[in-house]
This record gives C-alpha cells, structure tokens and sequence, in this order.
C-alpha cells in the first residue's frame, strides 16, 4: 500500500513538471517572437561641435572677491553723512578687533577707582576693557559691564544692505570642574 501511494506521488509529480515545460516553451517561443519583431529606434549621435577657445578679456579688471574691493566699498558707505560708519572707519583699530566676538570669553571683573573694568581671555591672553573700548570684528563698543555680562553693541549688514545697530553679549564663563 505505501508503495503504491508512493507510485501515485511520484507520478503525480511528473505530470506537474511536463506541464510547466510546455509553458515554458510557450514563453520562449513568444519571447523569441518580440525580440524578431521589435527594432530599437536609435538616433545617431550628433558629431561634436567645434571647440573655439576664447581669450579671458577680463584679467585687468578688478576681482570680484578682492578685499581691496570690499574696502573701497565700505569707505564709500562710510562718507554716507548719515552712515552709522563713518565714525568707525576713521577711528584708529584696537587689539580685540582682530577677534571674532566668539572667539572671545569674560572671565572676570574689576573695579578701579570707581570704574568697571571687564576680563576677556583671548588666544590665552587676558586683556582688560571698560566701557567705550572696541572688540569684535563687527566695530563691537563696549557700553555696560556688569559683574556677569559685558553688553556692547555691533553695526552689521540686514538683509537690504543697509548698517544697523544690534545688541551683542559676553557672558561671565565659570571655569569647568
């Protein structure tokens, strides 16, 4: 009897395997077909243009991206009569101007003779500011110092171009344990 069911199985079997052959052939016959029928349509490349190498006229001229350029631009914004600038630009540069604002950190405050005096730690150096000295790259002037905080002023670019005053801090850094 096992026997016998075992026959049937494997005979059963086959009979699925012959059927998936026809199929398959079918699929070949009709794959065999599309490829005889179907021509791709390729167009043919175009041949290259030719190449005429042009001379750079414009190495005389100024570069775009010349600080020279920047310079004359904000000397031209600063003989505006009413240009928060003007004062900046013909003012002596002190040492904190070289700086970024963020390069900057208060460590400390004073008091001599009356007079608030702020701590700034810069590349390892401590320098001392009161109110009215310069720092920041942005003509920075000092206008309060308190115990924690030095409050300053900058004068920056909006979005149209024109100078603005802004409101600028350091705050008192407490030394990490």
């Amino acid at each position: 009897m096992m026997r016998r069911l075992a026959w049937t199985g494997l005979l059963g079997a086959l009979t699925l395997l012959a059927g998936c052959g026809a199929e398959n052939d079918e699929l070949r016959a009709w794959m065999e077909q599309q490829r005889r029928e179907v021509k791709p349509n390729i167009t043919p490349l175009q041949p290259p243009k030719k190449f005429d190498p042009q001379p750079y006229a414009s190495a005389g001229a100024v570069d775009p991206f010349s600080s020279q350029k920047l310079t004359v631009a904000l000397k031209q914004e600063a003989r505006q009569p009413n240009s928060l600038l003007s004062a900046e630009m013909n003012r002596r540069k002190e040492p904190l101007e070289a700086y970024p604002l963020d390069s900057m950190s208060m460590v400390g405050s004073v008091n001599k003779l009356g007079q608030p005096f702020a701590l700034l730690r810069v590349d390892s150096l401590l320098y001392q500011v009161k109110v009215g000295d310069y720092l920041g790259q942005n003509y920075g002037r000092v206008t309060k110092i308190a115990e924690t905080e030095v409050d300053l002023r900058e004068i920056v670019q909006d979005a149209a171009g024109e100078w603005i005053e802004r409101p600028a801090s350091l705050q008192l850094q407490e030394k990490a344990r």
